[in-house]
């Protein structure tokens, strides 16, 4: 029976190891392309949330800039794609991007899909399903995939007993509806996008291709 359950423990172990990838591997046209510079795509909103896809384009610019890329200012792009009749996302997801290229000389474009929006105040929980998409504006080819289901929880915890329970949820209904579109996008943005190879004005950049790339779909509760 041991022997069985040693057998067991080393396929498991081994197909543990068998799974994992480098970001090197996993994203691997993204480093032979090596992108500079980004322009943010308005999202593609798929929930009954309208307001969604204006504040969730906010949050993408600053992720994007830590991560070490020029992300062009969404409010100066905005303002264009509207006027060019380029605020549906949808129109360019899966056809020729290279429009980009020509007038803001950009590398990539990153698209978002917003695929749910769903908040309960009492329990202190939002949450968010986004998928990401980075696609070359050169070649079109898809150079960073990525999907997420997070959980914000805004809950708040004001001690024991009966009282401590009414206080904390009254507490939590008030952090949930202070907890905004933004602050969600920004830590869906921060955790889903964390395993991403950073671009050329990062000090890590070029050092991260044996790191390990995490799954294309994830799902998490973060604080």
């Amino acid at each position: 029976m041991k022997n069985y359950l040693i057998v067991a423990l080393a396929i498991i172990l081994l197909s543990s190891c068998a799974e994992s990838i480098t970001r090197g591997k996993q994203y691997a046209k993204l480093y032979e392309e090596k992108p500079v510079s980004i322009v943010v795509m308005p999202p593609i909103n798929q929930t009954n949330a309208v307001e969604a896809k204006d504040f969730f384009y906010t949050t993408m610019y600053m992720p994007l800039c830590e991560k070490g890329y020029y992300v062009y200012s969404p409010y100066l792009t905005m303002e264009m794609f509207q006027t060019e009749s380029a605020y549906d996302s949808e129109m360019f997801l899966e056809n020729d991007i290279n429009i980009f290229k020509k007038v803001l000389g950009a590398d990539a474009a990153m698209f978002t899909i917003i695929k749910s929006w769903s908040r309960q105040t009492l329990t202190g929980s939002l949450t968010v399903g986004v998928e990401y998409i980075l696609r070359s504006t050169s070649t079109g080819e898809t150079l960073y995939h990525r999907e997420g289901l997070i959980n914000v929880d805004t809950s708040v915890s004001a001690g024991g007993g009966l009282l401590g329970t009414v206080v904390g949820m009254a507490a939590t209904a008030l952090n949930t509806a202070m907890t905004d579109k933004v602050v969600a996008g920004r830590k869906c943005n921060a955790f889903v996008l964390s395993d991403m190879p950073v671009g050329k004005y990062s000090p890590d950049y070029g050092k991260d291709q044996n790191l390990e790339a995490g799954k294309s779909y994830i799902k998490a509760t973060v604080k």
